[in-house]
């Protein structure tokens, strides 16, 4: 990966970032657990394509 990154997919990055927050206790504990994590939280951007 380059060190230099263009504006753009830096902002993209970013995002991603954002997104990659856990899902709140309280939803846990109303799904019994089912609901642990969000589709967007296990994305990583080195192992997958982002698409923002």
């Amino acid at each position: 990966m380059a060190r230099n990154k263009h504006l753009a997919y830096k902002i993209r990055l970013s995002k991603a970032g954002k997104r990659k927050k856990s899902v709140p206790a309280w939803i846990i504990a109303k799904t019994n657990g089912s609901v642990r994590w969000s589709p967007t939280s296990r994305q990583n951007w080195r192992n997958r394509k982002l698409r923002a």
